[in-house]
Order: C-alpha cells, then sequence, then structure tokens
C-alpha cells in the first residue's frame, strides 16, 4: 500500500511555480484579506477622533488594538499550528469583523471610554494574522510541492513576494482609510474592513491552500516540537530583529508627523511617509534574486547598516524634498531586511510551530511600533521634532545589534554542521 502511494506523494509535490501549487486564485485573496489589518489601527484612530474630539483617547485606543493583537497574535498562530489554519482563521476573522461593527456604534453611543478601549482591545486580539498565516501556509507549500532543486530560490522568491505586499498595504490602508473617512465618514473605513474580512478574509480561510499547507492527517495525528524550543537563542534574535524594525515603523511614522506638523501640514505625514514603501518594496522583490554568495547573515548586515545610515542622516534633514530622499534610502534598506528576518525565522521555525513563529514574529513588529509610537509622541511634544527623529537612529541600531548576534549564531550554527 505504501508503495503505491508514494508516487502520487511525489507527484503531487512537484509543481511548476509557486502560483500553481498554491492556486492562481490565492494570491489576490490573500492580498486584499490583509487590507482590513492596515486599515484597523489608523481606522480606530480615526473614528475615535471624529466620535469623541480627542486625539490622545484616539492614540490609546489605537495602542489598545495593538496591544489586543501583540498578546493574542502567538495564541492565534499556535492554535492554527493545532488545529489548522481554516477553522481558527475563519473564526477569528469573523470575530474581528464583529468587533469592527461594534466599534463603528460604541464611539457615538454614550458608553464610557473604558467600554470603548475593550472593543479596541478585542479588535487587536481577534486579529486573523493574514500576513504571518500567508507566509507559513506558502512556506510549507514550497516544502511539499516544490522539487528540492528549486525550493531555496522559491522560498526566497515568497519572502520577497510577501514582505514586497506587505509594505504595499500598509502604504496603501491608511490611504484608503483617509479616502473614506473624508468623502464619506468616519465609521466608513472601520465598516469597510469588516466587510472586507467577512469576504476576504473568509475567503483565505477556506481557500483549498489551507489544507494543503497542512502538515497531513488530523490535529492530534500532527507532531509538534516543545514549546521550549521557541526560546532558542537563534530563534530569539530573530525576534528582537523584527522587534527593532517594529520600533522603527513606530518612531519613524510618528516623528515624521511631528515634522510635517512643524511644516503646517501634518495631513501629508502619510503621503511623505510613502517614499520609504517604494524603496521598501522594490528592493524586498529584488532579493529573490541575490546570489547565494550573498548570504542571509550577510544580507541582514548590509541592509541593517543602510537603515541604519539612512537613520543617521535624518538629523541633517531640513525640508520636506530632502527627507522623501532620505526615505527612499531607508526604504531600501528595510524591505530587504525584513525579508531576511522572516526567511531566517521560516528556517528555524521548530517541526509543527511555523504559523506560531510568523506570528510571534509579527507581533514583535506590533509591540516595537506600538511601543515606539507612544514614546516618540511624548518626546516629541515635550522637545520637538529634531529629538523625534532621533528615536529612528536607536531602532536601527537594535536591528544592526540583532544582525551582529545573528551572524554568530549562523556561524556555530554552521560549524556545528561541519
Amino acid at each position: 500500500m505504501r508503495g503505491t502511494q508514494e508516487p502520487k506523494r511525489t507527484a503531487e509535490r512537484e509543481a511548476r511555480s509557486l502560483v500553481e501549487a498554491a492556486g492562481f486564485s490565492y494570491f489576490p485573496i490573500a492580498f486584499v484579506a490583509r487590507l482590513p489589518f492596515a486599515m484597523m489601527v489608523v481606522g480606530v484612530l480615526t473614528l475615535v477622533v471624529a466620535g469623541r474630539g480627542s486625539l490622545s483617547l484616539g492614540g490609546l485606543n489605537s495602542a489598545m488594538v495593538g496591544v489586543g493583537g501583540a498578546i493574542f497574535g502567538p495564541l492565534i498562530g499556535a492554535a492554527a499550528d493545532r488545529y489548522g489554519q481554516r477553522r481558527v482563521v475563519l473564526a477569528a476573522g469573523l470575530a474581528n469583523s464583529a468587533a469592527l461593527l461594534v466599534m463603528s456604534w460604541i464611539v457615538y453611543s454614550p458608553l464610557p471610554d473604558a467600554a470603548m478601549l475593550a472593543v479596541g482591545f478585542a479588535i487587536g486580539a481577534t486579529a486573523p494574522q493574514v500576513s504571518p498565516m500567508s507566509r507559513s501556509r506558502l512556506v510549507a507549500i514550497t516544502l511539499r510541492k516544490i522539487t528540492s532543486a528549486r525550493r531555496i530560490r522559491v522560498l526566497n522568491g515568497m519572502m520577497a513576494y510577501e514582505s514586497t505586499a506587505d509594505e504595499v498595504v500598509f502604504v496603501f490602508g491608511p490611504f484608503v482609510v483617509g479616502i473614506l473617512a473624508t468623502t464619506t465618514s468616519a465609521a466608513m473605513p472601520v465598516v469597510v474592513g469588516a466587510i472586507l474580512n467577512m469576504v476576504f478574509v473568509s475567503g483565505f480561510a477556506l481557500h483549498r491552500s489551507s489544507a494543503v499547507a497542512s502538515d497531513g492527517g488530523t490535529a492530534r495525528d500532527r507532531i509538534q516540537a516543545p514549546a521550549s524550543e521557541l526560546l532558542r537563542p537563534a530563534l530569539l534574535v530573530v525576534v528582537l530583529g523584527t522587534t527593532g524594525v517594529g520600533v522603527f515603523f513606530g518612531s519613524m511614522l510618528t516623528s515624521l508627523t511631528a515634522f510635517m506638523e512643524a511644516r503646517g501640514h501634518p495631513e501629508e505625514a502619510g503621503l511623505v511617509y510613502g517614499a520609504m514603501g517604494v524603496g521598501s518594496a522594490l528592493f524586498a522583490l529584488a532579493m529573490a534574486f541575490m546570489p547565494a554568495q550573498f548570504t542571509p547573515r550577510a544580507r541582514w548586515l548590509v541592509f541593517a547598516a543602510v537603515l541604519l545610515a539612512g537613520a543617521l542622516a535624518l538629523g541633517l534633514v531640513d525640508s520636506v524634498a530632502a527627507m522623501v530622499a532620505v526615505l527612499l534610502v531607508i526604504g531600501c534598506g528595510i524591505g530587504p531586511t525584513l525579508v531576511t528576518q522572516y526567511s531566517f525565522g521560516a528556517d528555524r521555525s521548530p517541526q509543527g510551530r511555523s504559523a506560531t513563529v510568523m506570528t510571534i514574529l509579527g507581533s514583535g513588529v506590533i509591540v516595537g511600533q506600538s511601543v515606539a509610537s507612544a514614546f516618540t509622541g511624548a518626546l516629541a511634544q515635550a522637545a520637538g521634532p529634531a529629538a523625534a527623529l532621533a528615536v529612528p537612529s536607536g531602532a536601527a541600531g537594535i536591528v544592526v545589534v540583532a544582525g551582529l548576534a545573528n551572524w554568530v549564531l549562523t556561524g556555530w550554527a554552521a560549524d556545528a554542521k561541519g
């Protein structure tokens, strides 16, 4: 019996491309399914400020969204590893839609601020984690369906695409929120996010690739490495790296907002911030074509150094044009760094815990972003934009230090194999 099944498994494993292996409809569905998450933090901020008239309350509510996601994101990933993505993502997406709709109502209700903050936390806690789930799913599909001779190149290309998709969505998401809030109402971005959840996140959950990515067998049959393996130094250093990137994102956007506010155009901060996304997306895609001699641990250090150099140059910026130029350079460093970090995360994931690792890495970004936004905002208010623009340099320093630690740990691992 085993002899007759083996050829079938081999045939299933071989696919001409990842698009064919995952299904032609997978990529547009997974792309749009990321949009609600990219919209929710800015959407909640816009809604609360418009409905309750308090910028500080809006910022606090957005922070609660981030905290909820940071705490429950890894738990959703762990549940997906144990029970499969289909049921976990579907349940999370529907719960998230309900929380978003409640938020659109509660802001204009007589209920106290505490109730609104609790709903904000619930929005983050139920976020379906499409980005890390997609990475985990595509890694599993690549390992099962792509021949070993092409596997490394396909994995590199997949990670490059995933990071580029994240960059595009996280630049486009706030733009959509602004358009909807300006042309309709402040509640509309949150309502649209709920609808997108119900349609596209549900479609992502139910897509046939969720079954293809399964390790096979029932949930009880799946073999999972002990949870203690998630605490290995080689994996923790990657979490530190993504957290550093999150700190950079939060401090950069907040300090840029202060910079633009000092020039009388705070509403243009998102547009200027988009310059970083352009460089990041282009160079992230280019990672798929990097030569094998340019090793991943070297890539982390080289592109983190580019990020640090750009961050240090922020102290010399005295015009919007100069800021755009520096952000383009920064983007050239941050996109490839994220691609490399997620590649290390995929490679070092303990058996059966791929979704857990990917959501932990994503939560590192969220935690860093939330903490940095709050700290940088307070610093900008107390000491001005120049002081706030120094924070991204510290964040880039964290990424470089994590890259150095990764260089050492990767070298030890290679020596041990030899």
